[in-house]
């Protein structure tokens, strides 16, 4: 299996490690950024080939989607990742021993850098732009879904690249036949870290069968949580946010939990997502209070399979809580330790929040909307760790890095 992929791996190993000027890269990805919307026509075209064969009521519908502002959108984070400031050689400490030793830790490239995604031509992009922007190679394995809208994005890097006479391997694009990510879980000497982006089902299967060391990026079951003691006009805004600004990516709001103080504000709590049309299900309580207050084909008994999911729709699930330990542990049971929430005015509450919710990201009075590379002042993203080793949340430039120990010497032997 892995012959038939042998050139792809080959030609990405042969391509890291070699040092490009800092002012190069960045003019590579202000290019970059500039030929993404100068070739938005053909960017929509190859990604409308893919979107007609997708149903669109599959969720993946919407990661797959690209239009013109969501490539504007692109194109801006690529400029941020330009305007940052490498991460390469920075130094973590510096110390001269006894010995007369001078020892430095600095900042290094990963090396190869393997990606397995699903339906998200975006990544292509941010993966890239991330990878190349931190001395990494990259190798990208798409799913076929997306098999146009990828092949059109590695052909706009591929043209920028050659424009400033720099080896087209440092990003490759495998092709769209499951038999490659199976190639890929296994170049072990060829690719130095293995990220899946997509489901959960992907993301163990990349676990399990991986070869490669692998950065896992957890699938997103949040929740938030309105405390006894929460504002409501804020609650319902976040809520509202949370859930319905872009149903489908991981971020995005899965279980409300309640405390059962405030039964009577459940109905303003969720009057936007009823507003939106989003489909509620609800636990027994909580069916009882909305019914009549939140529209008939909207309100569904919850079932227990509804709690722990990752819907990804325009669904969620709603649980009522008689205190503030049965909310946490609510969480501790089904969360994923992506991102979760909580709505307060209560010091006290907030603060054993914080320290207890064992998650990537916790938020105070604020929408779990935030959880990304970009509004984190990454430039961009590669991925959402929910593991503690490496990274955690949003992954960017120095979460694709790892150190090198330097030490100088001027003729000194171990006695």
């Amino acid at each position: 299996m892995l012959k038939n992929y042998a050139t792809y791996f080959e030609n990405a190993k042969a391509a890291s490690g070699k040092i490009i000027a800092p002012t190069v890269v960045n003019q590579v990805l202000t290019d970059l950024a500039a030929a993404a919307i100068a070739k938005t026509e053909y960017l929509l075209t190859e990604n409308q080939k893919d979107l007609d064969r997708m149903d669109r009521k599959d969720p993946k519908y919407d990661r797959l989607t690209l239009t013109a502002d969501r490539i504007t959108e692109i194109a801006i984070e690529i400029k941020n990742v330009a305007s940052l400031e490498t991460p390469l050689g920075h130094v973590f400490s510096e110390k001269t021993m006894p010995n007369g030793l001078h020892i430095t830790k600095v900042r290094v490239p990963l090396g190869v850098v393997g990606v397995i995604y699903e339906a998200r031509p975006n990544v292509t992009f941010d993966v890239f732009s991330l990878c190349f922007k931190t001395g990494n190679v990259c190798i990208l394995k798409g799913g076929s879904d997306a098999h146009y809208s990828n092949k059109a994005i590695i052909s706009i890097i591929k043209d920028v690249l050659l424009s400033h006479s720099i080896d087209v391997n440092v990003a490759t694009l495998l092709p769209a036949e499951r038999e490659a990510s199976d190639a890929l879980l296994k170049a072990t000497g060829y690719v130095d870290v293995l990220i899946p982006r997509g489901s959960q089902q992907l993301i163990e299967h990349v676990r399990n069968n991986s070869k490669v060391p692998v950065i896992e990026t957890g699938a997103g079951i949040v929740h938030t949580y309105f405390d006894e003691f929460g504002d409501a006009k804020k609650g319902a805004n976040i809520i509202c946010n949370a859930k319905t600004r872009r149903v489908s990516v991981c971020n995005a709001l899965d279980c409300l939990i309640v405390h059962f103080t405030r039964l009577r504000d459940l109905p303003t709590l969720v009057k936007q997502l009823g507003e939106k049309k989003v489909s509620i299900y609800a636990d027994k309580t909580a069916f009882t209070i909305l019914k009549g207050h939140y529209p008939d084909g909207c309100l569904n008994h919850a079932k227990p399979e509804h709690f722990g999911t990752e819907f990804l729709a325009m669904r969620m699930s709603l649980k009522i809580v008689e205190s503030f330990g049965e909310a946490l542990e609510h969480i501790k049971k089904y969360g994923s330790k992506h991102s979760e929430a909580i709505i307060s005015e209560d010091a006290e509450h907030i603060e054993t929040f914080l320290n207890e919710v064992d998650a990537a990201a916790v938020y105070v009075n604020a929408s779990t909307a935030f959880t990304d590379g970009a509004q984190f002042g990454l430039g961009a993203e590669i991925g959402i760790s929910t593991q503690k080793l490496h990274a955690r949340g949003p992954m960017g430039l120095e979460e694709l890095t790892s150190y090198k120990w330097v030490v100088r010497g001027n003729g000194q032997v171990r006695p």
